[in-house]
This record gives structure tokens, C-alpha cells and sequence, in this order.
């Protein structure tokens, strides 16, 4: 489902124009006709509610001379004519100064107004309650309005009532209801005000999707409006969302523009506030994650004083970070957007967030909210008579059911089971995909035994076409049958179906969206590898399930797009091990890597060197198998950790064989994980001498490492982590005391990094070193840097210099508190003298240092949605392209790590590569807690003249 972006602005009814409309020859501003020394005389005060505040307004001499004239109009009202000139002037005012609309608007109606006065200054209250985000309000001084117009005989005034009306109730939740009105309105309008209606009908058609009609109506609202510069920038505000939906980036972009300078231009802040507030959705539609963090950080601040316009924008770019499988950050805005819409009454989007958090929370794994989410969004959306959403909150609640654990009872299983068939139907009914759900439902047949269920089911899904999910009953069909080599088979064709679909779509985030539909797919290929006990085979499909989850968050997609609807480098399919043949069912590796050349935005020499994202050939090529994984290692070791379930597993790569190995519970590796990390974080910390830490390292070891200790000797590693042994830092167990040691995503991500190394090796650009602020050492670090790295570059640390210091330097030192944001590690950060440096900003970097050194606190945590995808600061560096992060796991004291990294830059500057200096710095001042990411084997050039790197590695 689509949320809906940034609700279609309320604008102003009348605006400051030329001339009056031909309808409104009343509406002549009479203030004039008050001279300013009567003005100057008036006291009275004023007493207005809105909702439960009472607000009392005094106007005096020393009052501004136009809203002194304001009151004179409302309290020198001689005629019937009088008042309805002060009304319009309050309906004038409620765009731009709603509190002066407000009180005038009373003042009117405390003289006495007659019907048609206080019909227009009803109305003008409802328009500045609009404006001051009470809603409810709104429609209630609307519909006394209509009311009093439709009595009195005045079927003008109750249309215009009812043109107002249409946005309110639009926003309130009742879309279809809102275009009803406009309808019975329409024939009682002007054409100027027939203009403005079009654009509060704009506003009811983006909510119910009709897009194209949402287009059109704008069109027509622009040629009548003339020079009505508030009504022409919700015209061109509506169109240009509406185009953002139809995927018309760049007319989108122009409306909004225009619609920003008209608003700008007419004094309508609001206005200007809406077509800003929009550009984060834009960003984020056209695929540009980095630009649509920091328009929303824009909107943020512009919006501040409009909670729900603001709580909108959060919706939106939570939209797109769904999509692109980053539910922890898109979870953040939600739970902060969700209670301010509920606070402004906006029933629609709260509905529609609800929906959205619901989602969220399921992939987060907290299927008990996620199942009150759905809930209260299902409600929301039978009392706004919204059917068509409906089954999308039935099928999320079915799905946290499950995850609850509902079907281990074979009665509620069954149950469970009818009504998932029951929601496909309604799914089915409503236009919305039920395949997903249908395949969830034939799965849990087939755990309780329902064959004839699941084969009914299977059978349909099978024969649905040449998709993913029809690939993916095949492949249960098989394995059900018990030809495992089928399924495997089946599961491969469709991963090349998916890694199609998405090759083929101009849409980054479609592409992200078809990369996703491979990860079932993945699981139940990996799911399946494990039973057949084979070492390569699980290899083979463990690196197909990272691709595939990684494709799904497609960060490298969005990696340096800033400023580009096109963006630079190749979309990370996510779907390795394309190139296996559909009917090859005994294949388990593809065409080796490499084998397929990728062509990529910057061609030059530079450019087709820098960075692991621009030789990522596992997007669009196979996975690597064990012989070309040997080539590159050279006398060094892979482990890969494969979890499926509570299962976890490794496999291992030596110069000799492939091995594989169970390990047990993952719930149970994770424990010893974070047992290990406490014990650490005491110690360098001094909250204590931390007993029994090398026992809790010894036992880690032990439960991870243990079966493979006998083959893996003392050689060099590249260990893949999954899940929570991410946050591991691996060089403090005992075998790898002096051991270099390189954490990787993936094999295929770590081979790729090896592939890229640009002959006679070494680093392209120079060094840069930031102190960041509330370090005490970080000064003396950052010179110590510059000591051994001749010509460094000491950067101011604000964030803006950084981030250009990034793009030219080959090597980066940043001596600054870092801070890790398990639940959203997008929103992890580096503090500088201005603010933080998040971990999206640094997404924007084109091209980014090929060694990147974070000598800060947590500044390597990740966090994985999914393997293949760990997030966070290293994470983020690694998908810009950089090739090397160092960068610390646990707390370290400021002493310990000017010690550690003088040490490291010592042995940098004499040739060893990364991951060995590390290792030899961290024994020989006994700091642990730092750990080499990404391809840690490759030396550095030092800035010294007539230095070299050789590729064999061997010191300079």
C-alpha cells in the first residue's frame, strides 16, 4: 500500500489580487473608509475559543494601525454591507494571519451579524482553525455556515462553505464524501471559485489515488485563477504531488518549485512551508535516500509550528524507507508521526500511518504491536468506509498471528488457514497482490499436515505464470515430493526471474521492490542447502541469501544519487547466482565473477578504480565458488556464518578443503555475544577489573570457532558474521590475538573489494584528519596522524567540510564521538563542532576515501535487517564504495586509543595492510575493541616521496 505524502495543502480561500471577482463586488475592503484616527481611539477586547483555549485579544492605540482597522470594521458596522465586508476580510486574512482572522471573524459575529455575515464569518473561523491544525473545529464552523446560508436562501454562500468543506473532510478522512460535496457545490460557483474547488478536489483524488484526474483538475483550476498567487500554488503544490506519484520527477519537481516561489512571493509561509515539506517524498520516490534524509532534516525545522503537515512528511519518507528495506528508521518517524496526527484529527493519514507501522513493527520483529497496529488502522479505515485498505490490515494481522505462534495449536492452525484464504480473496477483491499471502498459507498447510490444501494452492501459484512466487510453489512443490535437487533448481530459476524484473525497471525503488521478491526464495534455498549437509552447496546459497536481502535495501543503489535523478554506478540487484541456467539443477555456482563486465557511470581511470560499489559484480553476475574464493585468500581463511531460524552454522573456506560445521542455537551465540561486549565495556570503561572476561571470550570462541580452530591454524581471516554476531568484536577471542582479521558482509562483497584493487595498488588522493569536539586526546591524535602521513589535510570538523574533505581524500582519520543507533543505524552519527554527521550523509559521498579510520566509540556497531546488510557507520562508508573501515565495537578510553592508533599508523606508514597492523598494534598495547571491515589486506600508500605499495603485500 502507498501512503499518502504530504496532505494537499489547505490553502487560502481568497488572496490578495488586482481586482475583486466578478461574484464579490461586496467584499470591497471598507477599511479604508475607517480613518486611522478612529482607529486609534478603539479599545475592545475580544474573546474567542478554539477548541478549549481561550484566547483574548486587546486592541488598542498602540495596536498595529491594520488590525486596529480590522476591529474598526468589526465593531463601526453600520450596514448589513459592513459586516459582510469585515467577514470576507477575516476569510482574506485566514491563510496568512489566522489569529487576526480569528478575532476579527468573532468580533463580527458578537455584533450581531445577519445571516449572510455570519455565514461568511463562520466560515472564516473554520478556515483559520484549518490553518491552526484543529480540524474537527474546522468542519463544525463549516457545516453552521452551510446551515445558515442554506436558511436564509443564500445558496451561493453555503457552495462556498461547501468549497472549504471539501479539503476538511478530505483530510478527516472521507475522500469519496469530499468529492460528493465539491459536486453539489460546483454548480452555485464562479469560475475563479469553480478554479479553487478544483484544487481541494485535486486534494480528495491524490487521497484516493486517482492521480491523473488529480493532474487534470489542476490543470484547468490554473487557466481561470489568474492572479491568484495563493490559489495557484496549491494548484501547482497538488500537481506536482500527484506527479510524484505518476513517477513524473522532474514536472514534479517544477510544480513544487513554482509553487515555493508563488507562496514565497505572496507572504503565505504555510504555503512555502507544504511545497518544502514535500521535497523529501520527491527525493525519496526518485530514489535518492541521502537528499530525502536531509530535505526532511529541512522540513523538520520549516514545519515545526504545523505538527500534523510535519507528522505527514515523516510519513512519507517512512514510505520510502520500507521500501527500501530499512523498517528500524522508518519506524522512528512513524512512532513520532502516529500519535501527532492523532492529536490533529487527521483521520486519513493516521489510518494510513497506522497501516504503515503496522508493516514496520512485523519486520521488525514485534508481532504483538504490529498485530494492535493493524488493528487500529483497520478500524480507522471501516469508519472512513475505505474498504479497499481494509484487507491489507487483515493481512498483516494474520501474518503477526502467525509469527505469535498461533498455528503450534492444529485447531487454531486450521482456523488460521481459512482465514488467510478468506483474506486472499479479499485481497484479490480490493486489486491488491494475494500471491505472497497465498504462498504463507500453503506453507503453513504443509507444517500441519494439509496436504490437499497446500497442493490446491501450490498447483494455482505454479501455473500463475514465470514469476518469482511461481518458481517458488514449483520449488515447495519439489521439495514436498522429496527432489531436493529440483527445488534447489526451481529456487535458482526464480532468483533469476526477480534479478530480471528488477534489472529491467528505471524506478530505484521498483528496483529494490523486485530485488525483494527474490528473498523467500533465498531462505528456502538456503533452508534447503542445509539439509543436504554439503559445505559448497550451503557456500553457494548462504552467498545467494545475502545478495538477495542486500539487493533488497539497495543502499548502493542510492549511494551517491545526490543531486541526480539518474544517480551513478550499478543497482546492486541483489540477486547472485543469475547466470545459473533455469534447468541447470545441479549446478551450484554460476559463471565465475568477473566473467560478465559491468559498465558504470564514471569511466574514468579514477573513477573505475575507486571504491567496492563500483566493481560489485555480484549484483549482475553468480555467486564466487571455493576455488575463486582460494585464489584471492592466498594462505588466508574465510568463515562464513549461515542462520536459519535459531539455526546457525558455519562454513569455511582453507587452502585445502571447504568445511561445515553446526554450532547450535543463534539465540545462544548471541547471549555469549553480548556477555562478552559488557565484560569489555567495563574494562576499558575502569567500572571495574570485569572477572571471568577471558573466560567469556575463551567461550565465544569456543561455541563459534571451536570445531574449526584444527584447520584454520593461525592463517589470516575474512569471517562473514550474520545476524547479532555483528556487533562481535572478533580480534579480542584468544586465537585471533595477533591474527589479522577482516569482517566482511559477504564472500562476494569481500572477492569484489579484491577484484577492485587497482594494479600496483596503493590509495588515490591524500590523507584527511578530523578532531572532533569532547575528545581529549583527539588533537594530539589527528597530528599524530598528520606525523606519519606527510601532506595531510586537517579538517575543520563541520559537517559540510568533512563531507568534501571525504570525497578528495584516499585515506580518512576521524578522532570524534561516534554513536550507533541500534534500532535505526541510518540514524547512527559522528559528532562534530556543528552538529552530527549521520550515517545517511554520508550515502551522498561520490567518491569516498579508500581507508576510512573511526577511532570513536561504537562507531563499527551494525545492525543487520538482513545478512549481507549490516547498517551503521562502517556500513554506510562501505556501501559509498570505501574499501577499508577500522573502526571500534566497544567503548575504548581516550588514552588507550591515541595509543593504539599511533601504533597502527606506525605500521600503516611501514607497509603492513590494515587488518595486520591492526592485529600487531592492538597485541602490543593490549587495546581491544577495534575491528578492520570491509578488505583489510591491502597496504596504503604512505605520502612519503618514492614510497610504494606492492600488491603482495610486503612492507615498503
Amino acid at each position: 500500500m502507498t501512503a499518502v505524502p504530504l496532505g494537499p495543502p489547505a490553502v487560502p480561500e481568497t488572496a490578495v489580487r488586482k481586482g475583486p471577482a466578478p461574484d464579490e463586488a461586496v467584499t470591497t475592503d471598507t477599511s479604508a473608509e475607517i480613518s486611522t484616527d478612529a482607529a486609534t481611539v478603539i479599545s475592545t477586547v475580544v474573546t474567542t475559543e478554539a477548541g478549549t483555549d481561550a484566547v483574548t485579544i486587546t486592541v488598542t492605540a498602540a495596536v498595529a494601525a491594520d488590525t486596529a482597522m480590522d476591529t474598526a470594521m468589526g465593531t463601526a458596522m453600520d450596514t448589513a454591507t459592513d459586516a459582510v465586508a469585515a467577514a470576507e476580510r477575516a476569510v482574506r486574512l485566514s491563510g496568512s494571519d489566522p489569529g487576526r482572522a480569528r478575532a476579527l471573524a468573532r468580533a463580527v459575529l458578537d455584533a450581531g451579524a445577519r445571516e449572510e455575515a455570519a455565514a461568511v464569518a463562520h466560515r472564516a473561523l473554520a478556515l483559520a482553525a484549518r490553518e491552526l491544525g484543529d480540524l474537527h473545529l474546522a468542519e463544525e464552523h463549516l457545516r453552521r455556515a452551510e446551515r445558515i446560508a442554506l436558511s436564509a436562501g443564500l445558496p451561493h454562500r453555503a457552495a462556498q462553505a461547501r468549497l472549504s468543506l471539501v479539503h476538511v473532510r478530505t483530510e478527516l478522512g472521507h475522500p469519496a464524501e469530499a468529492l460528493t460535496i465539491a459536486a453539489a457545490a460546483e454548480p452555485y460557483l464562479t469560475p475563479v471559485e469553480a478554479g479553487r474547488l478544483g484544487v481541494n478536489r485535486a486534494s480528495a483524488l491524490v487521497r484516493l489515488g486517482r492521480y491523473d484526474e488529480a493532474v487534470r483538475h489542476c490543470d484547468r483550476a490554473e487557466g481561470v485563477l489568474g492572479e491568484d498567487p495563493a490559489f495557484l500554488a496549491g494548484a501547482t503544490l497538488n500537481r506536482g504531488l500527484a506527479r510524484v506519484y505518476l513517477g513524473e520527477f522532474a514536472a514534479a519537481e517544477a510544480d513544487l518549485t513554482r509553487s515555493a516561489g508563488l507562496a514565497g512571493a505572496a507572504g503565505l509561509d504555510h504555503v512555502l512551508a507544504l511545497a518544502e515539506g514535500n521535497l523529501p517524498f520527491l527525493a525519496a520516490r526518485r530514489g535518492d535516500l541521502p537528499a530525502a534524509f536531509t530535505a526532511y532534516r529541512r522540513a523538520e525545522r520549516i514545519l515545526s509550528d504545523y505538527p500534523e503537515r510535519l507528522a505527514t512528511v515523516r510519513c512519507d519518507l517512512a514510505e520510502a524507507l520500507v521500501s527500501a528495506q530499512l523498517p528500524g528508521e522508518a519506524r522512528v518517524l512513524l512512532d513520532q508521526a502516529v500519535p501527532e496526527l492523532e492529536a490533529a484529527g487527521a483521520e486519513t493519514a493516521l489510518a494510513e500511518a497506522r497501516l504503515m507501522l503496522a508493516r514496520v513493527e512485523l519486520a521488525t520483529g514485534d508481532p504483538r504491536r504490529a498485530l494492535r497496529s493493524a488493528e487500529a488502522a483497520r478500524a480507522g479505515l471501516i469508519r472512513q468506509e475505505r474498504a479497499l485498505l481494509v484487507p491489507l490490515t487483515t493481512e498483516i494481522a494474520l501474518s503477526a498471528r502467525l509469527e505469535l505462534g498461533e498455528a503450534a495449536d492444529p485447531v487454531a492452525g486450521d482456523r488460521l488457514v481459512a482465514e488467510m484464504l478468506a483474506c486472499a480473496a479479499g485481497l484479490d477483491g480490493a486489486g491488491h497482490p494475494s500471491a505472497p499471502l497465498r504462498l504463507a498459507t500453503a506453507e503453513l498447510a504443509l507444517r500441519l499436515g494439509d496436504e490437499r490444501t497446500a497442493e490446491g494452492l501450490l498447483g494455482l501459484l505454479a501455473s500463475s505464470g514465470r514469476g518469482p512466487v511461481a518458481h517458488h510453489a514449483t520449488a515447495l512443490r519439489r521439495a514436498a515430493a522429496g527432489d531436493r535437487r529440483g527445488a534447489l533448481a526451481a529456487a535458482r530459476a526464480g532468483l533469476a526471474a526477480a534479478g530480471a524484473d528488477a534489472v529491467r525497471s528505471r524506478d530505484p525503488l521498483e528496483r529494490v521492490r523486485a530485488a525483494r521478491r527474490g528473498e523467500p526464495l533465498a531462505a528456502l534455498g538456503l533452508a534447503l542447502a542445509l539439509r543436504t549437509g554439503r559445505a559448497r552447496t550451503v557456500l553457494a546459497w548462504a552467498e545467494r541469501w545475502r545478495a538477495a536481502t542486500g539487493g533488497a535495501v539497495g543502499l548502493e543503489g542510492f549511494a551517491g544519487t545526490a543531486g541526480s535523478s539518474e544517480g551513478r554506478g550499478p543497482v546492486r540487484t541483489g540477486i547472485a547466482g543469475c547466470g545459473d541456467p533455469a534447468g541447470a539443477e545441479s549446478a551450484e555456482y554460476g559463471d565465475p565473477v568477473g566473467a560478465r563486465s559491468v559498465q558504470y557511470g564514471d569511466q574514468s581511470p579514477a573513477g573505475a578504480t575507486r571504491g567496492v560499489r563500483r566493481a560489485a559484480e555480484t549484483g549482475h553476475g553468480a555467486v564466487p565458488g571455493p576455488e575463486e574464493l582460494r585464489a584471492a585468500l592466498g594462505e588466508a581463511a574465510l568463515v562464513e556464518f549461515v542462520r536459519h531460524g535459531d539455526e546457525l552454522a558455519v562454513v569455511a573456506v582453507t587452502p585445502d578443503r571447504v568445511l561445515l560445521r553446526r554450532l547450535g542455537s543463534l539465540a545462544a551465540a548471541a547471549e555469549a555475544t553480548v556477555r562478552l561486549r559488557y565484560g569489555l565495556r567495563r574494562r576499558h570503561l575502569l567500572d571495574g577489573d570485569a572477572p571471568g572476561l577471558t573466560a567469556e571470550a575463551a567461550a565465544v570462541e569456543r561455541l563459534l570457532l571451536g570445531p574449526l580452530l584444527p584447520r584454520l591454524g593461525d592463517r589470516p581471516l575474512v569471517i562473514v558474521p550474520a545476524g547479532p554476531l555483528h556487533t562481535l568484536p572478533w580480534p579480542v577471542l584468544p586465537s585471533n590475538a595477533d591474527r589479522p582479521v577482516t569482517v566482511a558482509p559477504s564472500a562476494s562483497a569481500w572477492l569484489a573489494a579484491w577484484r577492485a584493487v587497482p594494479p600496483g595498488g596503493g590509495t588515490g588522493g591524500g590523507t584527511a584528519a578530523v578532531a572532533g569536539p569532547g575528545l581529549r586526546c583527539a588533537e594530539t591524535e589527528v597530528r599524530m596522524v598528520a606525523a606519519r602521513r606527510p601532506g595531510t589535510e586537517l579538517v575543520p570538523a563541520a559537517r559540510h567540510t568533512v563531507l568534501a574533505a571525504l570525497e578528495r581524500a584516499g585515506v580518512a582519520h576521524l578522532a570524534a564521538h561516534g554513536t550507533f543507533s541500534a534500532r535505526s543505524p541510518l540514524l547512527s552519527g559522528i559528532d562534530l563542532d556543528d552538529g552530527r554527521l549521520m550515517a545517511y550523509d554520508l550515502l551522498r559521498i561520490r567518491t569516498p576515501p579508500e581507508l576510512v579510520v573511526l577511532s570513536a566509540c561504537d562507531a563499527g556497531m551494525a545492525h543487520a535487517p538482513a545478512d549481507g546488510t549490516p547498517l551503521g557507520l562502517a556500513g554506510a562508508f562501505l556501501s559509498s564504495g570505501t574499501r577499508c573501515v577500522v573502526a571500534g565495537l566497544v567503548p575504548v578510553r581516550d588514552d588507550e586509543t591515541l595509543a593504539l592508533m599511533t601504533v597502527f599508523h606506525g605500521l600503516l606508514a611501514a607497509g603492513r595492510p590494515p587488518a595486520a597492523a591492526l592485529a600487531a598494534a592492538a597485541g602490543r598495547t593490549g587495546t581491544a575493541g577495534f575491528a578492520c571491515f570491509g578488505y583489510g589486506d591491502q597496504p596504503v600508500a604512505t605520502g612519503r616521496e618514492g614510497s610504494a605499495t606492492q600488491l603482495d603485500q610486503d612492507p615498503t
